[in-house]
């Protein structure tokens, strides 16, 4: 895993948060998921780089 794929994930998941909190702003509940859903798939991408990495050592 490198820098770029950290900074990736942490992007992906900011803007998920971003979506999620504009979602619940204007009672649109498809942000919400959409937003949820990028934060999960952020979090397994960085949990899968992770697992990688100690198999790498």
């Amino acid at each position: 895993m490198g820098l770029d794929d950290t900074i990736e994930n942490a992007a992906q998941d900011i803007a998920g948060k971003a979506k999620e909190a504009f979602g619940k702003a204007t009672d649109d509940e498809s942000k919400v998921a959409e937003g949820e859903q990028d934060q999960a798939a952020a979090s397994a991408k960085q949990t899968g780089e992770d697992v990688e990495d100690v198999f790498r050592g």
